[in-house]
């Protein structure tokens, strides 16, 4: 294993692998310690081995040992280029990440598929998450593949298709009132007195490694070279940070030359503590109470939300929020102009990006990168209302006809 054990990221504080994730210390959150030289001789002697079309390619730079690995076929999704919308938003160069295609549908299955690994290789018997529904999808998945019993805990007023998509795979999903930060707080308590691994509590350190891999994939698959600017969406904070740190560890480790990318926020205006803190000029984010139809991202009081805000100014990047209107927005063009359908955490990134441009804050001439982390069948409630119902004729041509000459141009057009 490359990862020789827990390092306090504040104080400095060393720890062995173990599921913790907070410093005795000062309470600093704790992150993975790796031994860089063994890396860089494990990838002279062995580079990422092309035969594997997923994130375990990137192995070496994984907390995991050398035993089972967790795979459900996770990663090493399309990043496309992505003209039509670039001229939309009258850009040069921008590219897609597109993460809705992986096993469940979400990045997430990046940060479980890592963190079950972590757990497994520990013998924990029980693994468990709090959730606002794709981290649930996920973890009930990767549990199933593993063997291990699973509960996962979310708001009760979660979307259905997201519950259903969790449920399906046979966890003990429980549901509490309250917002997601109460759930988290109950899941905290159980993870304490139990000793479950919870992949976004205690196993967080190992979980929250997996992001690194968008970062990695998108160096690869741009020709192991670095895009300008990043845009990626903010909920507790991990995702943003740890594109950044996969980046940061590319340039270290020399497969990559360049500086760091910008890395810029995306945040829906009903919970964007993140935003807020960056606009104001703040170091810590303010708690807020979510109210956005952005559920994946409606964590009001982000753990990583220090770092996320750092990493975003160590960069150069910025941060934008944006309403739910422009929410819906932002999924249709992004369908309209590019074929993907987003959840609406991707309508958030959409929508972030164009308030960036029209601000200035993306130039024109940037290799831009857009990270879309979910897929729009997940949440199809926040566009009720908002497309066109379809006409109903009858089964004859001159039916047709009749309304094919009074349809709208575009439509006339598309035919």
């Amino acid at each position: 294993m490359s990862a020789v054990g827990l390092v306090c990221s504040h104080c400095g504080a060393r720890y062995p692998v173990s599921a913790q994730y907070v410093c005795t210390q000062c309470f600093g959150s704790l992150e993975v310690a790796y031994d860089w030289d063994a890396v860089r001789h494990r990838l002279t002697t062995e580079p990422f081995p092309c035969h594997v079309p997923n994130l375990w390619r990137y192995r070496a730079l994984l907390p995991v040992g050398g035993g089972p690995l967790i795979d459900l076929g996770t990663g090493f999704t399309p990043l496309l280029r992505a003209d039509r919308l670039a001229r939309e938003l009258d850009l040069e160069e921008l590219w897609i990440k597109n993460d809705t295609v992986n096993p469940t549908y979400s990045f997430k299955d990046r940060v479980v598929s890592v963190a079950v690994t972590a757990a497994q290789q520990m013998e924990i018997p029980v693994v468990a998450c709090a959730s606002t529904g794709n981290l649930a999808g996920a973890l009930a998945a990767h549990a199933a593949r593993a063997g291990l019993p699973a509960y996962v805990f979310v708001p009760a007023d979660l979307e259905p298709e997201k519950l259903l998509g969790a449920a399906v795979y046979g966890p003990q999903v429980v549901a509490v009132r309250g917002s997601y930060d109460q759930v988290n707080r109950l899941c905290v308590q159980i993870a304490d007195r139990l000793g479950w691994g919870f992949v976004n509590i205690n196993l967080r350190p190992f979980y929250s490694e997996g992001s690194k891999t968008l970062a990695f994939e998108t160096a690869e698959q741009l020709g192991w070279s670095l895009p300008d600017h990043v845009v990626v969406p903010v909920a507790g904070g991990s995702l943003l940070s740890k594109i950044g740190k996969g980046f940061r560890e590319l340039l270290d480790l020399g497969l990559v030359s360049g500086t760091l990318p910008r890395i810029s926020a995306a945040q829906a205006a009903g919970c964007a503590p993140v935003a807020h803190a960056w606009e104001e000029g703040r170091d810590q984010v303010q708690p807020v109470r979510p109210n956005t139809i952005a559920r994946s991202l409606a964590i009001g009081n982000p753990a990583d939300g220090a770092l996320a805000l750092r990493t975003i100014r160590e960069s150069g990047g910025a941060a934008a929020a944006v309403t739910d209107r422009e929410i819906v927005e932002g999924i249709q063009l992004l369908a309209r102009t590019e074929g993907i359908f987003a959840e609406t955490a991707g309508g958030v990134t959409v929508a972030a990006l164009r308030r960036l441009v029209e601000r200035g804050q993306v130039k024109r001439g940037e290799r831009i990168v857009l990270y879309i982390t979910g897929n729009g069948y997940k949440t199809v409630t926040a566009l009720e209302g908002t497309v066109q119902q379809p006409p109903v004729l009858e089964p004859r041509f001159a039916e047709f006809e009749r309304w094919y000459g009074s349809a709208p141009a575009p439509i006339r057009q598309a035919v």
